[in-house]
């Protein structure tokens, strides 16, 4: 059964559309911890109880998302580990190319990313190996958006 919880007031309110904005104001937070994508059972999830971070039901499978510990405390099955970069921006759901323009500067350097969005933040999976670099493209990205506006040429 799903937990309904109403947001606190104030929480993500201001949300933003703007690219130059978004792209300015991502400061990109690398969270601690390895995590890995499963496939799971009904049985198999309901054994998990609040321990993934997302849950995603597909025609073919339940897939979730969780702390590397957890999978091998579960016995589940895995490849790769990742690290989640979060983009503490309060991004819009209906925003147009943060999630774009952020994956095209990852992609030119190799770096794969799996995108989830959620009612406040933007949050990618980049694997492990390549975090801090990610990280540091995302910064240096933000800090072009922001120079661009400053110069009067923003981000399109």
């Amino acid at each position: 059964m799903l937990k309904r919880f109403r947001l606190k007031a104030g929480l993500c309110m201001t949300r933003i559309k703007d690219l130059g904005k978004l792209l300015q104001g991502m400061k990109p937070a690398l969270a601690k911890g390895e995590y890995v994508f499963c496939t799971v059972s009904e049985s198999a999830l309901r054994g998990l109880g609040n321990a993934p971070m997302l849950i995603f039901r597909e025609k073919e499978g339940i897939t979730v998302v969780l702390e590397k510990k957890i999978a091998t405390k579960n016995a589940l099955s895995y490849s790769g580990t990742w690290a989640m970069i979060t983009l503490t921006v309060h991004s819009d759901l209906a925003a147009v190319g943060l999630l774009a323009t952020v994956t095209g500067e990852l992609a030119k350097e190799g770096i794969s990313v799996n995108a989830v969005s959620a009612y406040c933040h933007d949050h990618l999976f980049v694997p492990r190996a390549a975090a801090e670099k990610a990280v540091g493209l995302l910064r240096l990205l933000s800090q072009k958006a922001g120079r661009d506006k400053l110069s009067g040429n923003p981000h399109k």
